[in-house]
């Protein structure tokens, strides 16, 4: 390029890079000329390692960014990612395998010092190109597959059953139905890890005679689902509902069906933090989402060990027949 713009490799690079040292105009004009007749691409990569930086990147990959709890994380963990000069890339995966690796690849092609998954639906792949690359990586909430790696979770069992034991020792309730699908069948795209393990924490609590309305954990769905149960079946004493985007849709159903809550029916449902202002408080099991992004950026930078367990904690509202706070 310097060769075909008459100039020297020095004076290129001043231009590429808009300095350190003035070049006229006249030669940046021949530079510039020579470029577009090479069709000159840079190595932004190679640029970047040259370059003394300020922020390094890390990419957060999420499955869904319509979904409260998936924004909390990725709020926190931009946050945290800023206060250690760190830049944050989002990829929305939607729960798509390939997506999800796609996003992966991109990100390890432009550099990122690291990589947070949350609710990977590509687990084992992610990893291995993760290795390949010898880009650290850190699972948040849940994966699908099997990684080597621990995940930065909350125990989602221990979560169901602290849904139902409210429900049984507080309310007397022994009639108890979950709603929320986790097979393949049930479940394209969508979180059936995390609602399979809570399925079977509202069991160890309930027993044999849970009743289960299996839905594809859409809203839609719930409603649908809940709808046609309350018109075919014995309506029970209380639903646990295994995803926050799910709890509104059955709390509708139950209203359009003519029963009450928590007079006939109780509600409790999982994470979404902000749901102090809707007709009914909505009674949670809650995950400690500030405390999780610490630990996941923690981890994702070497800065220590993974610390005690957590656990998720019930948020009274009123949809369980508790006076909310």
């Amino acid at each position: 390029m310097a060769s075909r713009a008459g100039t020297s490799t020095a004076v290129v690079s001043y231009v590429l890079n808009n300095g350190p040292r003035p070049v006229s105009e006249s030669l940046r004009a021949k530079v510039i000329d020579a470029i577009d007749e090479l069709d000159y691409r840079p190595d932004r990569r190679a640029r970047a390692l040259r370059r003394p930086r300020r922020w390094r990147q890390i990419g957060l990959l999420v499955p869904d960014l319509g979904l409260p709890l998936f924004g909390e994380f990725v709020g926190r963990i931009e946050v945290e990612a800023r206060a250690r000069d760190h830049l944050t890339m989002i990829g929305n995966t939607g729960y798509d395998p390939e997506r999800e690796l796609e996003f992966a690849t991109a990100f390890t092609e432009v550099g990122v010092d690291g990589l947070v998954v949350i609710g990977a639906a590509n687990a084992p792949e992610t990893a291995k190109l993760c290795r390949q690359e010898r880009i650290p990586v850190v699972w948040l909430h849940n994966v699908r597959g099997d990684v080597a790696d621990d995940i930065v979770a909350v125990d989602h069992a221990q979560a169901g059953a602290l849904a139902a034991r409210h429900l049984l020792d507080e309310h007397a309730c022994h009639d108890t139905v979950f709603v929320g699908g986790f097979t393949e069948s049930d479940v394209r795209h969508g979180d059936r890890e995390t609602v399979e393990q809570r399925f079977e924490g509202v069991a160890s609590v309930v027993g044999a005679g849970l009743r289960h309305i299996r839905t594809d954990l859409t809203p839609a769905g719930a409603y649908a689902a809940v709808g046609e149960f309350l018109r075919t079946q014995r309506s029970p004493r209380a639903f646990v509902v295994g995803t926050f985007g799910q709890a509104a849709a059955t709390i509708r159903a139950i209203a359009d069906a003519g029963l009450q809550i928590p007079e006939r029916i109780r509600v409790i449902g999982f994470d979404g933090g902000a749901t102090d202002y809707g007709q009914l408080r909505l009674t949670a099991v809650q995950q400690p989402v500030d405390e999780l992004a610490r630990r996941a950026l923690g981890q994702l930078l070497g800065e220590g060990g993974v610390g005690a367990e957590l656990r998720a904690s019930l948020r009274i509202g009123e949809t369980c027949g508790c006076s909310a706070p």
